[in-house]
């Protein structure tokens, strides 16, 4: 059995931090899904810690806005806003996460994973959306789903990169990340 580090308790806290901020960056829509920079940084979370740590944040995150923490976009918080029309996004981070975490050596798997893990937390969000709203599943994908789907991935791929940047200027100075 392994021992958890401090370094990556911190870490995971840090990019649970990271996202909560990041998560006030947001635009609201009448649609009831705002527009914001949560996706970028459910990826980055992935690239920069690996898929069990960026799960591990992403969870932290998740598990603070359930209990009531203002981390949701809007400074919004408590389990409503998970079982809310845009819930299925929020757990649906941690397929996005996981898959931009995974270990692939290639730069256009990695991204793939990362596109293939956005994929699944549309799905979570549309199908969400529809059951609450009473929408049909093409109507909740035209709605809430397709207006974001080139700004989410171009987010994911930029991701890539920041995560990359990062991940160099910060190489030796500490401890394997991934």
């Amino acid at each position: 059995m392994s021992k958890i580090k401090t370094s990556d308790i911190v870490f995971v806290g840090v990019f649970a931090a990271i996202l909560a901020v990041l998560s006030q960056i947001s635009i609201p829509l009448p649609i009831g899904v705002p527009i914001t920079l949560q996706t970028f940084a459910m990826a980055l979370c992935g690239y920069f810690l690996g898929w069990k740590k960026g799960l591990a944040a992403v969870l932290v995150y998740i598990l603070l806005a359930a209990v009531g923490v203002p981390v949701l976009a809007g400074f919004c918080g408590g389990f409503s806003y998970i079982l809310g029309l845009s819930g299925g996004f929020i757990y649906g981070f941690l397929f996005l996460a996981g898959a931009c975490g995974l270990n692939l050596k290639n730069k256009f798997l990695k991204i793939a994973a990362g596109c293939g893990g956005l994929l699944l937390c549309h799905l979570c969000g549309v199908l969400q959306y529809g059951l609450i709203a009473g929408e049909g599943f093409v109507t909740s994908f035209l709605l809430v789903s397709a207006p974001f789907l080139i700004k989410d991935v171009v987010s994911v791929v930029l991701a890539y990169f920041c995560a990359l940047v990062i991940l160099r200027a910060v190489k030796g100075r500490i401890t394997a990340i991934g």
